[in-house]
């Protein structure tokens, strides 16, 4: 019979990420008005081009990225909001009979 070895965690398991570099995603997301999983590829992305490994780079570039778009001014949560908003004669159009 052979023995099989104790592993920690499943082979399989991704790596939980870090929780800093997590909040700034997230607050970078909430900004946006995107998914966490949406905002911290646009992070990863961005990190590759700039050759940036590290968690504590990658937390740093997507600190700086958020600081970014609130020097532009624009909320993008509220211009999604009204978008999505039905417009004059859209408000009774019916999808369904």
């Amino acid at each position: 019979m052979m023995k099989r070895l104790a592993l920690p965690f499943p082979p399989s398991m991704a790596a939980i990420p870090d929780r800093a570099y997590n909040a700034a995603c997230g607050h970078l997301a909430s900004r946006l008005g995107i998914s966490l999983s949406a905002a911290r590829r646009k992070v990863d992305v961005r990190a590759s081009q700039e050759g940036l490994r590290a968690s504590a780079e990658k937390q740093q570039l997507a600190e700086r990225m958020l600081a970014e778009v609130q020097a532009a001014g624009v909320d993008h949560g509220a211009l999604f909001t009204a978008q999505l908003g039905a417009v004059g004669n859209d408000e009774n159009f019916m999808t369904e009979d």
